[in-house]
């Protein structure tokens, strides 16, 4: 591990970047899809390194607080503000990001309700098993990653027969964002550096297409400096030799079938769905909603909830134009101004993941701002 870290190792892989990047068609513009990559990029300055030899690196959607539309966040402050003793469990980011309704970190609960942070989906079951008078709604929010331990929730609150436990799920799969991105064609992405945890479950199947169909080549990666490098030099190699492909950097964590185990568990619980993603629209497929014979711990059927798709950002917020790569963080007039983590007015300022708080937090620091 210490190599991925190696400053030497570092500038050594840089030159030879800066050397394949004359022989690619300009601009080189590689998307990261996720958030964690895109924390790494940042914090270890690499984005501005890379501009340097010639690749600029774009953020994608790949945050799930970020893409998850407001209308799921209204839908969850309408259940705990209007209805008594209802416990809302919710992952921490979830509870601050800003709607025209206000954020669930500001939510007046009705009486005997109340919103509870939760770090796994396991311990909103034990709110239910421990709170047998009270309705439990997790607000399961998550891509490929964490759908497996929320659909196993689900099956577990089934066995238990725990009727007070309900999910209102916003799962979201990231292969048919990375489609809609391309269908656009407005981001004039030139490769993708692929998600390195959404890998340990999907493998590298789910991607193919983006080589075969729009011969985009693209790189698994792992979270560390170097292995940033890595990919990125990987996908110049299949932009110089023509032969895009999904190259696996990230082979001492990723199996290339991906996780049998957890594929199943939500084969099992769950059945593809539309969905809309902020700032993508509606994407044919590319949610995963529980099937019908879950209904009873679907939130959205026990507590007859109609969430609406179109809900809008509030007024001046950009985030779905950062989460399509089509400008950065400072292009918004708010960054760093109205819109700060202290007082976001979008998502991608709220999340750790996020685009807008890790541009904030990293590159203002090495400005001295």
């Amino acid at each position: 591990m210490k190599e991925l870290r190696d400053k030497s190792v570092t500038r050594a892989l840089l030159k030879k970047i800066e050397k394949k990047t004359p022989r690619c068609r300009p601009p080189v513009r590689i998307m990261e899809v996720c958030g964690t990559h895109t924390m790494t990029i940042h914090r270890y300055g690499l984005k501005s390194m890379l501009e340097n030899a010639g690749v600029e690196m774009v953020s994608g959607p790949g945050c799930p607080v970020c893409i998850t539309p407001n209308e799921f966040h209204e839908a969850c402050l309408d259940l705990v503000t209007q209805r008594e003793g209802m416990i809302l469990a919710s992952f921490g980011d979830m509870t601050r990001v800003p709607t025209e309704k206000g954020s669930l970190q500001t939510a007046v609960p009705a009486p005997a309700s109340r919103v509870k942070i939760v770090y796994s989906p396991d311990e909103a079951l034990n709110l239910a098993r421990q709170n047998p008078d009270k309705d439990v709604v997790f607000f399961g929010v998550g891509f490929e990653t964490t759908i497996p331990a929320i659909a196993l929730t689900v099956k577990k609150a089934a066995a238990e027969r725990l009727a007070n436990f309900s999910s209102l799920s916003a799962l979201w799969l990231i292969p048919p964002a990375l489609r809609a991105i391309l269908e656009a064609g407005d981001a004039a992405i030139s490769g993708f550096l692929y998600p390195g945890h959404v890998s340990v479950i999907i493998g590298l199947e789910p991607y193919r297409f983006v080589a075969e169909e729009f011969r985009v080549p693209g790189a698994v990666a792992g979270f560390e400096p170097n292995d940033i490098l890595l990919a990125t030099s990987a996908i110049l190699d299949q932009i110089v030799e023509g032969k895009p492909r999904v190259h696996l950097e990230y082979a001492r964590v990723v199996d290339p079938r991906g996780n049998p185990i957890a594929r199943a568990v939500m084969e099992e619980m769950l059945e593809p769905r539309d969905a809309f993603w902020r700032g993508l629209g509606r994407i044919p497929l590319s949610g995963l909603a529980l099937k019908d014979r879950y209904g009873g711990f679907d939130a959205r059927v026990k507590h007859g909830l109609d969430i609406k798709a179109g809900s809008t950002d509030l007024p001046g917020c950009r985030c779905g134009e950062v989460l399509r790569g089509l400008i950065p963080p400072p292009g918004c007039s708010l960054f760093g101004k109205k819109c700060r983590p202290d007082s976001p007015l979008g998502p991608c300022m709220v999340s750790i993941e996020g685009a807008c708080f890790i541009t904030y937090k990293y590159d203002r620091r090495r400005e001295g701002g």
